[in-house]
């Protein structure tokens, strides 16, 4: 604890009050938290399994324990709970689930499950909205802890309506399937909570300290959660920062940052303000920028690094000549510097602006790594074997069973599993539990009811040896029983997909063999399953290789960090994106432009053209207004036709030179 400044120790030693930590961009908050982990288990002597430190991220969850892990004595942090808030719940859930009218075994389901579902009830009747739309709203409800009758008295449009409505109905089936969506993992157990004084003392007695990061991204859901878990006498830690608040659009309240001084009136703040990452000049052009915003607590970032050197900001024509100014500024700095391709960073707004800056990085044979691509859990071989497990654990979870029943084929056709579908909801079941029903003769021919009870006699066959054994050799011998590998390859399009996909399923049977055979935790097959549902991908480094220039979206590159950055297309209707500008509501753009301009380290570069291509035509674009808010003292404009000096021009030639003769060897 000798390294930490006056601050971070003053937040790690804090104990007994509740606490605001209002920690700054690369001030060291991950450090802080662990630090006080360790102080409350090392001097403290407070019990690991009475501390339970939440964050959003599992990527940030396992960071986490790890330096945590690294403070500790061996065994010292036995019992630790480091998680997402979503994982927390499903812990919760675990226990609490069948006072809330659930099974144990129940599933989750992502949003393509829900919206899956969402699609199945409308298509009962008529509905003139967008299936994505209602699920939005519906999420948007949980999150705000308003229950289907609440939405509906307070409805005040035909959207509304028609979404409470749907609400209630969704809500009914996911109870007869045994399933809860991501929403329902914070909304559920805050209900288990507030509405059972038992559940509330047991849970409350557990907690002994509690730590939450990033305390700005947490929505009304969250923030109830913490304050039913810390009841009126438990000390915690909110650890947070209002600038970085970037995430409003999936329900994030940065004025819960501004709440807690109301609801926890011994409140200590304690403000982070030194800076570890950027040089001088970057931290006062985003001091410069955020002031912009209105605060509740006002902060300002410094640095010991010195000021380094002025923003650069260049002016293209167009998108394709903005991708081959900046990949030819990276190619210079590289030449002067020496440099590797992983120092560099380009972050954009959305997605769709990747496309140019790729085109350019692959003629010049520049490595990169493409953030926010297809999730491992999405890839359909990864999906169906997830389903089948998903069955194993939850005969009600009828979705899983549809996906699975034909996969591979066996022959069981959709008038077959729309009359078994008729004769479950008519005798209030389970597709799987439906299968063996005598009266489905009546309504089935021989054939099909056969394979029908075959395929699920075998799924409770394996269910029951789920349960009693080894859940590892229960996979391996469902994937043998179907020869899955086999039935990949036959229904690729090409060889090489086939062997893609067989590698995708050779992988997640690893990570499952890793996470089955965990020395602490060993856990069963339901647990597994669930823990699986909370991932985004799996558990792998997806910074890709250390030698790429990185591609991402601004909301992708918080957390992170780089020497050298590129913000492109910083232009009116981009960053400020259109919609903020219509809504005259610019605030989480402004923090959206400050959160890239603190990911850089030692230089930043921002760009913008002139005029942009869409939907095939061509539009004149002006420069946001972000730039100007920027101290202008501490940029450097680099105009089109500006001449440049020979000593520059000869650079970059012998710099293009050089990757042209690397490219040709």
């Amino acid at each position: 604890m000798a390294e930490l400044n006056p601050q971070q120790r003053a937040a790690v030693r804090e104990v007994d009050r509740p606490l605001l930590v209002l920690a700054g961009a690369g001030s060291g908050k991950t450090r802080v938290i662990t630090e006080k982990i360790a102080y409350l288990i090392n001097e403290r002597a407070l019990p690991a399994r009475t501390i339970f430190a939440v964050t959003f991220t599992n990527k940030a969850a396992r960071e986490m324990r790890e330096r945590v892990g690294r403070l500790l004595k061996k065994d010292a942090g036995k019992g630790l709970t480091v998680s997402t808030f979503h994982t927390l719940g499903l812990r919760m859930l675990r226990r609490e689930a069948p006072g809330l009218g659930y099974k144990s075994n129940f599933s989750i389901f992502d949003s393509q499950d829900s919206l899956h579902l969402i699609d199945e009830l409308l298509r009962k009747g008529v509905s003139a909205f967008a299936p994505e739309a209602l699920r939005n709203r519906i999420s948007a409800w949980k999150n705000e802890l308003v229950l289907p009758k609440e939405a509906l008295a307070a409805a005040d449009s035909d959207f509304d309506t028609a979404a409470a409505l749907l609400y209630a109905e969704y809500q009914r089936s996911l109870k007869a399937y045994n399933a809860l969506d991501f929403d329902d993992l914070i909304l559920q157990p805050v209900l288990a909570l507030q509405n059972d004084e038992a559940v509330r003392e047991h849970w409350q007695n557990r907690v002994r300290h509690l730590l939450v990061d990033e305390y700005q991204d947490t929505n009304a859901a969250q923030y109830r959660l913490v304050q039913l878990l810390v009841g009126a006498t438990t000390p915690f830690t909110a650890v947070g920062d209002d600038d970085q608040s970037i995430y409003a659009w999936r329900g994030a309240n940065p004025e819960n940052l501004a709440r807690l001084r109301d609801d926890f009136p011994r409140l200590e703040v304690i403000k982070l303000e030194q800076n570890y990452r950027s040089a001088g000049s970057i931290l006062k052009c985003a001091n410069h920028l955020i002031a912009n915003n209105p605060h509740v607590f006002e902060k300002r970032l410094w640095s010991a690094l010195g000021y380094g050197r002025p923003l650069k900001i260049l002016a293209c024509r167009d998108g394709e000549h903005e991708a081959e100014r900046v990949v030819s500024e990276i190619l210079h700095h590289q030449f002067t510097h020496g440099t590797r391709h992983g120092e560099y960073a380009i972050l954009y707004r959305g997605n769709h602006q990747s496309r140019s800056f790729e085109k350019v990085l692959r003629e010049h044979g520049i490595a990169y790594h493409l953030s926010g691509g297809t999730s491992f859990f999405e890839y359909r071989e990864v999906k169906d074997l997830l389903a089948y497990l998903r069955l194993l654990v939850n005969e009600d979870d009828d979705r899983a069973f549809l996906r699975v029943v034909n996969t591979p084929r066996r022959e069981l056709g959709a008038a077959t599993l729309e009359k078994l579908g008729g004769y479950a909801s008519s005798h209030d079941l389970s597709l799987l539990a439906a299968c063996f029903e005598s009266g489905l003769s009546a309504v089935l021919n021989r054939r099909a009811l056969a394979r029908l009870q075959e395929f699920a006699g075998w799924i409770v066959e394996l269910a029951d040896a789920a349960r009693r054994g080894d859940p590892m050799a229960v996979i391996r011998q469902l994937v043998a029983d179907i020869d899955y590998p086999a039935w990949l390859l036959e229904s690729a399009r090409d060889p090489g997909e086939g062997e893609r996909r067989l590698q995708n399923v050779d992988e997640l049977l690893g990570w499952l063999e890793r996470l089955a055979t965990h020395k602490e935790e060993n856990p069963g097959l339901a647990e597994m399953v669930n823990r699986i549902a909370l991932l985004d991908r799996l558990d792998r480094d997806d910074q890709g290789n250390a030698d790429c220039v990185r591609l991402m979206t601004f909301h992708a590159a918080k957390g992170l960090e780089f020497p050298h950055v590129f913000m492109v297309g910083v232009e009116e209707n981009l960053l400020p994106h259109r919609s903020s500008v219509e809504q005259d509501d610019l605030d989480e753009e402004r923090r959206l432009a400050y959160v890239g301009i603190t990911r850089a380290q030692k230089t930043l570069t921002l760009s913008y053209a002139s005029k942009r291509r869409r939907a095939g035509e061509w539009e004149s674009c002006e420069p946001s207004r972000f730039l100007s808010e920027l101290p202008q003292d501490d940029v450097e404009w680099e105009r089109p036709g500006r001449v440049q000096n020979p000593e520059t021009r000869r650079q970059r030639g012998q710099a293009h030179l050089a990757q042209l003769r690397g490219l040709l060897s």
